[in-house]
């Protein structure tokens, strides 16, 4: 069985002299240096593996984040390629970076960012079989959280960047490669910040790459999916007051109860079903590979009338692609009593509620007072998006099509999200975002993602590389 770890230090101890010696790429201990003298595109996606190895093992958790890890990591990759970048904070230890290889043509056309987050979602090392801060190489997968979310990304786009600049192409546009903070928490000290702090990055920038899209494998066909647009999320908390007590004098009503009985009824409510054009389209792109009764459904769905048995099914079967089709309430946390023994005065609920991008949040608001038909609970908003779309009739999104085409010979299916992105910042700006991999994904392989034992494929992340600096060359070179 092989097994590798590229051992990573402590992120503390600054690495800058190692990368003294500006012809030479130095990775860290255990690992043969290579000297690189031209943009070959082939060493920079094999050293992209013991980069994202080493990569994962630096705890960018959020919260609390600590994302300045991560671009002590980035910064010095770039000090050693002579590529100048900058490196703020939003707060302390939640560290954002930027950098860009400008256009290079007299006539310059509008920039394109190429765009992760540092951040990770919390791991529970009790459910997985490796420690999920390992970067463990093995088996043909390089296992970690952020293998696939968003890590194994940014190293792809960060070894294409490193390619595009040695080589010494042309280039017709602004190239950026910026990684932020707190994507995973909203984005409000990563994305959003640097926008509001440092508006002067995007002034030229026309295009954004991020997460949210990638190839699928369906058997023998590969099918690569991007996103242009996404549900909107609607977080709320339901707090509910009653007469406190002692816990063995049960009361007739409690602010409890009260929670629970609302609580019910969201639980049992399905919103209406509601096809948008995307959604239909996205559907039907997908129908031809999907078997039974789904492959009729999916093709027809925009303008059929799926019954509520079937709609249940789906909900079994898949509920991500359940969720495209209507609004949607999760139920996620619960405070109640500080002791077993006190009926408490107060209780709270938060749900992560999405709403279709045509929708407006204040009537899905006056909908669920409604559902819980109880004035002595309150609804308080958290947190709430605007919703955008990004046009695909664009420079881009062909450049996307002529690389799956080559790469896949594949179609390329614009897709909505369940989830959300930084994209959505971009997309408020008139920034056309799209949600783009260059990874390609079989049956189950997704299925680490915020989940247990994430992992990416050492074939993803070569042949992703590969597949990402082919795209620059496409979009950026000028021809």
């Amino acid at each position: 069985m092989l097994s590798t770890t590229v051992q990573w230090p402590q992120w503390r101890l600054v690495f800058a002299a190692l990368f003294n010696k500006p012809t030479w790429l130095v990775v860290f201990a255990g690992v043969v240096a290579t000297p690189i003298h031209a943009a070959d595109i082939n060493e920079f996606a094999q050293l992209g593996v013991q980069r994202l190895s080493q990569y994962l093992q630096i705890d960018t958790i959020n919260p609390p984040g600590n994302e300045t890890r991560g671009t002590v990591f980035l910064g010095a990759i770039l000090d050693q390629a002579g590529i100048e970048y900058k490196t703020a904070e939003s707060a302390p230890g939640r560290g954002n970076l930027w950098a860009k290889l400008p256009a290079t043509t007299a006539r310059k056309k509008p920039g394109l960012v190429l765009l992760h987050h540092i951040d990770v979602v919390p791991a529970n090392r009790k459910y997985w079989s490796f420690d999920p801060l390992s970067g463990e190489v093995k088996d043909g997968y390089i296992y970690g959280r952020g293998a696939i979310d968003t890590k194994g990304l940014g190293i792809a786009q960060l070894q294409a960047f490193l390619a595009l600049a040695a080589s010494g192409q042309q280039r017709n546009r602004d190239v950026w490669y910026i990684a932020t903070a707190d994507e995973e928490a909203g984005g409000f000290y990563g994305a959003d910040w640097l926008i509001k702090q440092h508006p002067q990055i995007f002034e030229d920038v026309g295009y954004v790459l991020n997460e949210g899209g990638s190839a699928r494998i369906f058997g023998d066909t590969t099918v690569v999916m991007v996103e242009i647009t996404q549900k909107v999320p609607l977080w709320l908390k339901l707090t509910s007051k009653g007469r406190p007590g002692h816990g063995s004098a049960p009361l007739v009503e409690t602010s409890v109860t009260k929670l629970v009985r609302a609580l019910k009824r969201i639980s049992e409510t399905e919103f209406p079903v509601h096809v948008i054009a995307p959604v239909a389209d996205m559907f039907e792109g997908i129908a031809p590979f999907q078997n039974g009764e789904d492959k009729q459904m999916f093709a027809t769905i925009g303008h059929s009338h799926p019954s509520d048995a079937y709609l249940f099914g789906l909900k079994l079967r898949n509920p991500g692609m359940h969720a495209l089709l209507r609004n949607t309430c999760s139920i996620t946390r619960l405070e109640g009593s500080a002791k077993i023994n006190v009926i408490p005065a107060e209780v709270y609920a938060e749900l992560d509620c999405r709403l279709l991008p045509d929708q407006d949040p204040e009537q899905f608001l006056t909908q669920l007072n409604t559902i819980i038909s109880d004035d002595e609970i309150s609804i308080e908003k958290i947190m709430s998006f605007t919703p955008a779309m990004s046009k695909i009739q664009t420079p881009l999104f062909k450049a996307i099509e002529n690389i799956a085409a080559e790469v896949y010979g594949a179609q390329v299916v614009p897709t909505v999200s369940g989830g959300f992105t930084d994209s959505h910042f971009f997309r408020d700006l008139g920034i056309t975002s799209y949600g783009y991999s260059p990874f390609a994904f079989g049956p189950g392989e997704f299925a680490g993602v915020h989940g247990n034992d994430e992992r990416v494929s050492v074939s993803n992340i070569v042949n992703g590389v590969k597949i990402y600096y082919r795209l620059l060359e496409e979009f950026v070179g000028e021809r």
